[in-house]
């Protein structure tokens, strides 16, 4: 064979193993029959929750960012769904829209005009145009039996909005701080669990900027004022905090600052997202840090009462694991935590956003599937990443993940909200070249390239609607489902709003009009509704009210229909708070379900009980002496 030959027949082979890798890296795509007898089980109608005017589309922010001010001004829309008017559903929506700075309550789309929606304002508190809010947080703070709201922003410590009246108005919310005085901090992320087990709900926030820093602070001009100092490894974002429940009735008193629960590189991510799960199932919350630019953090919960205490947990690399696809090893862009049982073994999943965007920065989804019920063994954590094989890996500029059954046969589908900035001229380029920049360079903002007003980053890129097809795999369906809302997007919201058995959601979009998405599937299946509700206050007296049962566990032994286990924990992710209720599926031609519920009353002590159910909704109350009794609200 000639020398001439040899080298071409080298470079067949070579053209061939191109071929053939690129052609086995891409993911299978199902047959347009095969997608469109899955999207038949689907149907929603879109409402909106805000104007499609666009006002602004940037922010005001510190001198040393405004090369970049598109970048900085990429968060702010939130949304959340809650009973707020308490009428026994959770059709009332609390809207976080950044075109105006504004945080709106108001009843869902076509539940009625139950009371005229309204502004929540911090009126008397520290606020000027340096702060931003950047999602809310319904939840019983005071712990009276009414809903009150969180806010947190850019800027400064959260704001609480606590109930004082049975109307519903801006006039019936009491306005006070959440820590005395209030803190320049900059929070994307809020979680709620009863983390030290003394039987009352505490607080996670999750900070990304550095504390001080004046980022929308047009003429600030601080050291704290940077930008990460990794794209893969960053410590010197906002520390995380523990708010702990402690029953002071003064502003800035009903909640304290576990400053020792997280140890440093526990904290000082540049963190996105939060998600609190029980994982091991001792009744204690673990929680999920999902942190930009460096490993995400894995916390098992080793708490007592009133003392919390975590420790970092890790996945096993095995052989054929890239180290980045190793449970709390990545280097990766965390931006959103959701749970579920998707393995069906009794134990909590995972699934996380990263970015994965084609040609640019194409990272992974994760999908942490446990390994058996005994999820920790010691510092190990027995999950293993398998979001290529369920077909979830790849999306787009990821952020905001919910998981729900809105088929309602007992098979869950995952949402994911996606998209950074639009604009006209793609920056890719520009970016990739940052993503291999020194890392000595990368915290000084002037050494970034320009982000500006007109520049583009996935700015384009639909939202997720994974549907489980054939072998199990994952296939996207949200364009034929109409529920793409193509543009950046950041949080969902999920409850039945009407009570009729069908999962419905909201969703936030950035600068832009946000929607509500009503579920109007032909499809009229059996289900178990559940509010799971328990005596408000002290242990020692407890009250006739009743506060959602942040925490408690269901478990289906009879009458499920696949999924069969679900813990309350509507707080979770980045920017979405969903109702808090629990709504599985039941097998065809069910007339009852047998249920176990598990829960922590307000003393601290961990009950359970087993119940019989019909199908349709039910609201639980869980009571101290161990009894689960049905009630009417």
């Amino acid at each position: 064979m000639t020398r001439r030959l040899r080298s071409r027949v080298a470079q067949l082979v070579a053209l061939a193993l191109v071929v053939v890798g690129w052609q086995l890296s891409r993911l299978p795509e199902v047959s347009s029959a095969t997608a469109s007898a899955l999207a038949k089980e689907f149907s929603f109608q879109r409402s909106p929750l805000n104007t499609d005017v666009t006002t602004r589309s940037i922010r005001e922010v510190a001198p040393v960012y405004r090369k970049i001010d598109h970048w900085i001004s990429s968060l702010g829309a939130a949304v959340a769904l809650a009973d707020l008017d308490a009428n026994g559903r959770a059709d009332d929506l609390c809207l976080v829209d950044p075109r105006d700075e504004s945080v709106r309550l108001m009843a869902v789309p076509g539940t009625g005009e139950r009371f005229s929606g309204f502004e929540l304002r911090p009126g008397g508190l520290p606020y000027d145009r340096t702060m931003a809010p950047m999602g809310c947080v319904p939840g019983d703070y005071d712990e009276d039996g009414r809903q009150d709201l969180l806010v947190y922003f850019w800027g400064r410590s959260p704001v609480l909005y606590l109930r004082q009246g049975p109307e519903l108005a801006a006039s019936s919310f009491a306005v006070e701080e959440l820590v005395q005085p209030y803190q320049v901090w900059n929070t994307n992320a809020v979680t709620l669990g009863d983390f030290d087990g003394d039987g009352h709900t505490d607080i996670a926030l999750g900070n990304y900027f550095p504390d001080r820093a004046r980022v929308l602070d047009p003429t600030a001009i601080q050291d704290e004022l940077q930008m990460q100092d990794s794209m893969s490894a960053a410590y010197n974002g906002g520390k995380n905090r523990l708010l702990l429940w402690r029953g002071g009735t003064a502003p800035g008193t009903r909640y304290g600052d576990a400053a020792s629960a997280f140890t440093p590189d526990m904290a000082d991510g540049w963190t996105l997202a939060l998600g609190a799960q029980d994982l091991d199932g001792d009744g204690l919350p673990e929680l999920y840090v999902a942190n930009d630019f460096g490993p995400d953090r894995l916390l098992r919960n080793l708490s007592t009462a009133g003392k919390p205490r975590f420790q970092i947990v890790e996945g096993v690399r095995h052989f054929d694991t890239p180290k980045s696809k190793t449970l709390g090893r990545d280097s990766f862009k965390g931006m959103g935590i959701a749970f579920s049982d998707l393995n069906h073994d009794g134990a909590p999943d995972m699934v996380v956003s990263n970015i994965t965007e084609n040609f640019a920065l194409h990272e992974s989804n994760f999908a942490w599937i446990s390994r058996g019920r005994a999820v920790f063994d010691g510092a190990t954590a027995r999950y293993d990443d398998r979001s290529e094989p369920m077909g979830i890996s790849r999306s787009g500029w990821g952020w905001d993940m919910k998981i729900g059954d809105f088929a309602g046969d007992g098979r869950t589908q995952i949402l994911q909200a996606t998209g950074f900035i639009k604009g006209e001229t793609n920056r890719w380029p520009e970016l990739q070249e940052l993503a291999m920049t020194n890392d000595e360079l990368l915290w000084n903002p002037s050494m970034w390239p320009r982000f500006g007003r007109t520049d583009d980053l996935s700015g384009d890129n639909p939202n997720r609607f994974f549907v489980q097809g054939p072998g199990g795999r994952h296939t996207d369906l949200s364009a034929e489902l109409g529920v793409d809302e193509r543009g950046p997007s950041r949080g969902f919201a999920l409850g039945d709003t009407d009570r009729d058995g069908r999962l419905d959601f909201a969703v936030a979009n950035q600068w832009r009009q946000s929607a509500y998405f009503h579920n109007t599937r032909a499809a009229d299946r059996p289900y178990l509704g559940l509010a799971l509700v328990r005596p408000a206050g002290l242990c020692a007296a407890p009250s006739t009210a009743t506060t959602p049962a942040i925490g408690a566990s269901v478990q289906v032994h009879s009458g499920a229909a696949g999924l069969a286990t679900t813990q309350l924990y509507p707080a979770g992710g980045h920017a979405g708070v969903s109702a808090p209720e629990v709504l599985l599926s039941l097998a065809a031609g069910s007339t009852t379900a047998e249920i176990t519920v598990r829960w922590r009353d307000t003393c601290g002590k961990q009950r359970s009980a087993d119940v019989r159910l019909a199908p349709g909704w039910h609201t639980l109350q869980l009571n101290s002496d161990g009894s689960a009794r049905e009630i009417t609200r």
